[in-house]
């Protein structure tokens, strides 16, 4: 019988990796506008939600490159539960994040938090300079 043990650092990695990009795409989107989404032409920089496209290019980044994996994915993980709790569960349908359009940000949560738990895995900046339990 094949282990699958000694795959999980990998595929650990690759979950940071594509969580790390698709998340910096959102912070770029609202910043950088590229890939360019409407509702995002007038925000301001300076606001609560320019402010969460910085942590999102920043801690995307921080997060793909598996640099300072767990305090960057706690931090993130903190980002999305108050943007839950503070765009989307006010819209009514606390335990429905499918009616408020909340599930991305309770997905990203999550992954976070288990990415902060884990560490940055095999193929992280972090396991390179021996800061990893990977």
């Amino acid at each position: 019988m094949i282990s699958t043990s000694a795959y999980t650092p990998r595929a650990l990695s690759v979950l940071r990796i594509v969580t790390g990009f698709l998340f910096m795409q959102h912070g770029m989107a609202k910043l950088l506008h590229v890939p360019h989404v409407a509702m995002f032409d007038t925000l301001q920089p300076l606001s609560l939600i320019g402010f969460a496209g910085m942590l999102e290019i920043v801690g995307g980044l921080m997060v793909l490159l598996g640099l300072f994996t767990r305090p960057a994915a706690f931090i993130l993980s903190g980002e999305m539960a108050a943007a839950y709790f503070m765009a989307h569960a006010p819209q009514g349908n606390f335990l429905s994040p499918i009616l408020n359009q909340g599930e991305s940000a309770v997905l990203f949560c999550f992954i976070f938090l288990f990415i902060s738990a884990a560490g940055g895995g095999a193929w992280s900046v972090d396991a390179a300079r021996g800061k990893s339990d990977a």
